[in-house]
């Protein structure tokens, strides 16, 4: 026997909308504007890891470096 989970407040929200006859273009809209939220969040946290960790295009220029070396080794 599967217990679920408890639905979590997103899910809720978007049962919501199921409930309502909203247009195949109003769903894309929906869904451009979850997939550009959730882009923005990542690029934020990514932002403050780098900050912490006080990367610098230097630092992403030898990573990219290192990766052509790997490459061209094999």
């Amino acid at each position: 026997m599967d217990i679920q989970a408890p639905l979590s407040n997103l899910q809720q929200e978007l049962l919501k909308l199921y409930a309502r006859n909203i247009p195949n273009e109003d769903l894309l809209h929906i869904k451009d504007y979850l997939a550009k939220y959730f882009l923005q969040k990542t690029i934020d946290e990514a932002d403050k890891v780098w900050d912490e960790r006080k990367y610098t295009n230097e630092t992403m220029q030898n990573w990219l470096n290192e990766e052509n070396e790997k490459y061209e080794k094999d």
